[in-house]
């Protein structure tokens, strides 16, 4: 198991997980001091938290949430644009990733037999708290319950030999998120690091973006409706690198935490 004790504990606000302890079902949860409270009701509404008391150690942390769909945002780095050899663009780039792609954090990220180039890409990842349709720019923060942390693998050969990106970005495990969803959080300037097996591979701060939070929350919302637990992927920095089996890759969100997953191969079915 990996070392949750990294994951703790920034930021100053509500922390909600999903988790799992034992043979008991998922439920959420929220994080106070290392340990875990479940929540009675539903976090998108009315709930109520109880008492802390399960060691964050032991419990299964899942994906903080179940979406509908994943909207994400290609090339909203200057940089990162550019070693793709792309040009900056001039409104947001949106493509989809399934909802089965997305495994939590400590589960394993599968490299598919049919790629050769499967890459880490790290990104902050919005949250929507509530159903919405052309959300004014003014009023995106009512929409938004929190944000947590994402990586938008992607097996970059079938990507560019496609000449689209679903089959590139939709493998099975190719979304995790995690570890939890952070309710108070300053998307405008908040420091990502990507490391692999130690090695820093990507940072940069999300001032850094194109197009801002409340800006893709808009836009988004201007060609489909977001509904609760919808993940929007803000785009990723410069500094995208290769993923091999027995990696470990560590994202992390300054006033968020970490998100770490190792790196496995899947055969035909078999994982090895």
């Amino acid at each position: 198991m990996l070392n949750l004790r990294k994951l703790v504990i920034e930021g100053t606000g509500m922390r909600f997980v999903r988790f799992q302890s034992g043979r008991d079902l998922p439920r959420y949860g929220w994080v106070y001091e290392n340990k875990v409270g479940p929540v009675d009701g539903s976090i998108f509404d009315e709930y109520r938290r109880q008492e802390a008391t399960l060691p964050l150690d032991s419990v299964r942390l899942l994906a903080p949430v179940v979406p509908s769909k994943i909207i994400c945002i290609g090339h909203n780095y200057v940089e990162h644009a550019h070693e793709q050899g792309e040009d900056v663009p001039d409104m947001p780039l949106l493509f989809l990733k399934p909802p089965s792609s997305v495994i939590g954090t400590g589960a394993a990220i599968e490299i598919p037999p049919q790629s050769h180039q499967v890459e880490h890409e790290a990104e902050l990842a919005v949250i929507i708290g509530r159903e919405g349709r052309w959300i004014p720019l003014e009023m995106v923060k009512n929409y938004i319950l929190g944000y947590t942390i994402a990586n938008d693998v992607t097996a970059r050969d079938l990507e560019q030999r496609d000449g689209q990106w679903t089959r590139g970005k939709g493998f099975d495990t190719f979304c995790p998120l995690g570890p939890w969803i952070e309710t108070e959080l300053d998307p405008a300037d908040a420091l990502i690091r990507c490391r692999v097996d130690g090695e820093i591979r990507q940072m940069a701060s999300t001032r850094d973006m194109v197009f801002t939070v409340p800006q893709l929350v808009a836009f988004v919302s201007s060609v489909m409706r977001l509904m609760p637990g919808d993940v929007i992927l803000t785009g990723t920095p410069a500094g995208i690198g290769p993923l091999e089996a027995n990696n470990v890759v560590e994202i992390s969100i300054e006033g968020i935490g970490s998100l770490m997953n190792p790196v496995r191969n899947s055969v035909m079915g078999q994982i090895t």
